[in-house]
C-alpha cells in the first residue's frame, strides 16, 4: 500500500464521522529511586517465564529549548530493562545488550514476551544478556493510572467518566494544540534519543561497539537503518560517534534494516491523517509547526488515543478472568469513536456495519473472546495489529465479509491472509475463546468458512492470549502508542529530500555489521524480502506474533524468534 494514497474504500462509511477527543493533559512524573538524572524501578510480573528481572528505567535527556513548551516528563527517555535474575546487575557487565526500537503505534510493553523468552533462552546456554525495549519520547503523554488500577470498571470510569483513581483525575486526551513540541519529533530526534540514551547508560563507546545489538520491530527496522547511517558529532571524518559504531550487529523483526518504508507497505490503513508529502518537506513541516496538520498519527477506527486505550482495558478483563462473561461492551460509554470501532470490528457484513445491528452488545462473550475479537488475525482486519492467539468457540461462527470478503480479491498487505470469522448468534450461547495450544485438540469443532476452508489450524496459532493480556494490562509502559509523531513517518517518506538525505551521513553503516532478519511467515513482508538477507521465517506467525509468541509452540519446538535472537547474541563479533 502506498502510504500517501487516500483510498475512498467502502469501510470508511460511518467511521469518517469519528473525531479525535481533545482535552487537557496530565503527565506522569518520573519513577522512584531518583538520583537526579536516572531512575530505575523494579517491575512485578505474573509471567510464567521466570528467572528474568524487569525494571523500568528513565533517563533525563532534555529536548532542546527550540522544541518549545512540553510536559516535564517529556524531557525523560524510558525503556524496559530485562536481564537474567542470576546475571550481573550492571548492564556494562552483561554479555550482550539488545536495544529494540518499536514499530508504528507501538510501545515498549509490546516486547515483553520476546524479551523474556530471549533472556531466558540465552541464560540456558550460559550467556547473560539484557534486552532493552525502548519507549518513544512521545509516550510520556500517556496516563496508565486507570489500567494500573487492575479493575476494568475503575479503568473505564477513569478514562471515560471522569472518576478518580487513587486521588487522581484523568486530564483527557491531548489535542493537537497542546502538542506543538511534537512537530520536531522526526527521524533525526528519534535516532539522537537512542544515541543519547546509549551514551548515558554505557559511556564507553568501545564497550557499546562490542556489546550492543541494535534493532527493532516493523518501523523499528527503518529507524535502526537511519541510526546506523547517522553521525552524531557533526564531523563525518570522525567515526567513533557514527551510528554503526555503537552496535556490534543489527536485528530486524518482521522488517528490514533500511532507510525506506517500501518494505512496510500495508502497515497503515489509507484513512490515517498523514499529510500529502507531495507538498514537499517545507510545506509539510510548516503545517506541523503551525498546527494546520495533525502532529500525531491517527485514524477514525481503533487508531487513536481513546480507542487504543480499550486494548489495555480489554487486557485487564482477560488477565483477571479469561473465561468469565464480559460486561465491557455494555459498560463502555456510547460515543462516536467507540461506536465506529465496534461496528468495524464486529460487523458481519456491510449492512450490519451501516445499521449497527446486531452490535457487539447483543452477543454473550467471555473476556478472552473480547480480546480475541480485538487482536486475533481471524477477527481484526488490520494486518499490522494481528496476533495468532486462538479462535472463537461455543457457538455458530460465520464468515466476516466486512470490510473484505473471505477468499475473493483481497489485499493481504492491509487485511492479512487469514480468513475472518465472527460469532453468528446474537442473544445466543456464551462464546468462549479457544487458546492457541488447544486449537486442533480432539474437542475442537474445526470451524470452516462458507467455502469449506478451515479458519485456522494448530500450526497457525502461536501466542498465548493470557500472556498477551498480561503484556497489555500489566506493563508500566504501554503496549500501544497513543501519540505517534506524524513527523517521524513524513520524514522517512520524504527520504529523498535534502533535509532528510543529510541524515544519512554513513550509508555504508547499514551493512557494516552482521544482520539477523526474522520474518513472520504470514506477516507484512511474507515472500517479499530479498533472499540475500537469509531471513529466518517464523511459519504461521503474524506481524505482532514475532513479539508475543509463547516460549513453546504447538509443534513442541522452542519459539523461533527468541531462539534466533539468543543465538545471534551469543555469536562472536
Amino acid at each position: 500500500m502506498d502510504m500517501n494514497h487516500r483510498s475512498r474504500g467502502k469501510w470508511r462509511g460511518a467511521a469518517l464521522a469519528v473525531l479525535l477527543t481533545a482535552g487537557t493533559l496530565t503527565a506522569a512524573a518520573p519513577g522512584a529511586r531518583a538520583d537526579g538524572a536516572r531512575t530505575e524501578t523494579p517491575v512485578a510480573s505474573t509471567s510464567p517465564v521466570t528467572g528474568v528481572t524487569e525494571s523500568v528505567v528513565r533517563v533525563k535527556v532534555p529536548l532542546p529549548e527550540s522544541a518549545g513548551p512540553r510536559p516535564a516528563a517529556c524531557d525523560w527517555l524510558s525503556y524496559l530493562r530485562y536481564r537474567s535474575a542470576d546475571g550481573p546487575s550492571a548492564s556494562a557487565d552483561a554479555d550482550r545488550i539488545l536495544i529494540a526500537q518499536p514499530g508504528i503505534l507501538e510501545g515498549a510493553g509490546a516486547f515483553d514476551s520476546v524479551a523474556r523468552n530471549t533472556v531466558t533462552r540465552a541464560a540456558g546456554q550460559g550467556a547473560h544478556i539484557e534486552f532493552w525495549a525502548l519507549d518513544r519520547r512521545s509516550n510520556c503523554l500517556e496516563d496508565r493510572t486507570g489500567i494500573a488500577s487492575g479493575d476494568q470498571h475503575s479503568a473505564v470510569d477513569y478514562y471515560y467518566r471522569g472518576k478518580q483513581v487513587d486521588g487522581r483525575t484523568f486530564g483527557g486526551y491531548a489535542g493537537n494544540g497542546r502538542l506543538g513540541w511534537m512537530a520536531k519529533l522526526g527521524i533525526e530526534q528519534t535516532v539522537r534519543d537512542q544515541y543519547d540514551l546509549l551514551a548515558a547508560e554505557l559511556p564507553d563507546q568501545a564497550q557499546r561497539k562490542r556489546k550492543v545489538l541494535c534493532g527493532g520491530h516493523s518501523l523499528g527496522g527503518v529507524i535502526t537503518g537511519y541510526f546506523a547511517a547517522a553521525d552524531f558529532d557533526g564531523d563525518r571524518a570522525t567515526t567513533a560517534d557514527a551510528g554503526y559504531n555503537q552496535c556490534a550487529g543489527y536485528f530486524a523483526l518482521d522488517t528490514t534494516v533500511s532507510t525506506s518504508l517500501a518494505d512496510l507497505s500495508g502497515n497503515l490503513p489509507d484513512d490515517t491523517n498523514l499529510p500529502d508529502i507531495g507538498l514537499g518537506y517545507g510545506v509539510v513541516q510548516a503545517g506541523l509547526d503551525s498546527g494546520l496538520l495533525s502532529r500525531t498519527l491517527s485514524a477514525p477506527v481503533l487508531l487513536n488515543p481513546e480507542t487504543m486505550t480499550l486494548l489495555g482495558i480489554a487486557g485487564l478483563g482477560a488477565l483477571k478472568d479469561l473465561e468469565g462473561e464480559a460486561d465491557l461492551p455494555r459498560y463502555l460509554p456510547s460515543n462516536l469513536n467507540i461506536e465506529a470501532t465496534n461496528r468495524f470490528l464486529f460487523a458481519k457484513d456491510t449492512a450490519t456495519f451501516l445499521s449497527g445491528s446486531p452490535s457487539v452488545k447483543d452477543f454473550r462473550l467471555t473476556n478472552g473472546a473480547v480480546l480475541g475479537a480485538l487482536l486475533d488475525d481471524n477477527s481484526v482486519p488490520l494486518a499490522f495489529l494481528q496476533t495468532s492467539i486462538g479462535f472463537f468457540d461455543g457457538g455458530p461462527i460465520a464468515d466476516k465479509s466486512f470490510p473484505v470478503a473471505n477468499g475473493g480479491a483481497r489485499q493481504p498487505g492491509l487485511y492479512g491472509t487469514a480468513y475472518k470469522a465472527i460469532p453468528d448468534r446474537p442473544q445466543g450461547p456464551l462464546y468462549t475463546w479457544r487458546t492457541y495450544d488447544r486449537v486442533g485438540d480432539p474437542d475442537d469443532p474445526g470451524y470452516r468458512s462458507a467455502d469449506g476452508t478451515p479458519f485456522t489450524g494448530a500450526g497457525e496459532e502461536v501466542t498465548d492470549v493470557r500472556q498477551l493480556a498480561r503484556s497489555l494490562a500489566e506493563q508500566p509502559l504501554d503496549f500501544t502508542e497513543q501519540y505517534f509523531p506524524t513527523k517521524l513517518v513524513t520524514d522517512i517518506q520524504l527520504g529523498t529530500s535534502p533535509q532528510v538525505k543529510k541524515l544519512v551521513v554513513h550509508p555504508g553503516g547499514l551493512t557494516a555489521n552482521p544482520v539477523l532478519t526474522v520474518l513472520a511467515g504470514e506477516g507484512l513482508l511474507a515472500g517479499r524480502v530479498p533472499p540475500e538477507l537469509h531471513p529466518v521465517v517464523a511459519d504461521g506467525y503474524q506481524h505482532i506474533d514475532v513479539l508475543t509468541a509463547a516460549p513453546t509452540q504447538n509443534n513442541g519446538r522452542p519459539e523461533i524468534v527468541s531462539t534466533s535472537l539468543a543465538g545471534f547474541a551469543r555469536s562472536p563479533r
